[in-house]
């Protein structure tokens, strides 16, 4: 797969702030209260600002607004860089950079992108079938637990969620087993709102050049 296809989810002062979450109880409770927060939301409007650091090279810095809908269903609409483009239609995942006006399709199965641990917001999200040593830490009013895959044929080897104490996802940090990074903050969170099915419909840009994986 293309490289830029690849480039493409802080109450406790002192010595707590800086020690493990106070026991495996409190830990459970709060991924047990993410889960429901986003298993019963059927869509989900954020705003997001992405880090992205390839291993060895400078952060990149992009933003925009990031839409879910049930089932499997994304688009990151960017405003920085203007008029970038991600759409997952449940089948392919299409981006769009318009320097080049260039369109790569790829059918999402065979996808190794890096944003894949935030699909799990719109899916069955359940933390223990998906990751193993999770482990939490507080950061003031915030926890963040850390996870690794539970499978080995994934594209990342570590995960990090930042999460409030409303059990909203505000922070998710990827690390790529190539040392790669892409970390989202989230803002503005809107659970369950009107989004048109035609939002997951990708339409090809006029005179865009197509490239599709494996192609």
């Amino acid at each position: 797969m293309r490289q830029s296809f690849v480039s493409l989810f802080r109450l406790i002062i002192g010595l707590l702030a800086v020690s493990a979450f106070a026991g495996d109880a409190q830990l459970d409770t709060l991924l047990k209260n993410v889960e429901g927060r986003y298993n019963r939301a059927k869509s989900l409007q954020v705003l997001f600002t992405e880090h992205y650091t390839p291993s060895r090279n400078a952060t990149r810095t992009e933003s925009g607004t990031l839409m879910l809908r049930k089932p499997a269903r994304m688009r990151w609409d960017y405003s920085q860089p203007k008029g970038k483009l991600l759409v997952e239609d449940g089948k392919y995942l299409w981006l769009y950079t318009p320097n080049d006006n260039r369109v790569e399709k790829m059918k999402v199965q065979e996808s190794d992108d890096m944003r894949a641990p935030l699909a799990f917001l719109l899916g069955k999200l359940h933390f223990d079938k998906e990751f193993r040593n999770l482990q939490g830490k507080v950061e003031g009013a915030d926890t963040r637990v850390t996870a690794e895959p539970k499978t080995d044929n994934l594209p990342y080897s570590a995960v990090e969620f930042v999460v409030s104490p409303d059990a909203r996802i505000r922070e998710v940090k990827v690390t790529g087993f190539d040392h790669s990074i892409l970390d989202f903050s989230f803002d503005q969170e809107k659970l369950d709102p009107p989004l048109d099915s035609k939002l997951f419909q990708f339409q090809m840009p006029p005179g865009a050049h197509l490239e599709e994986a494996g192609q």
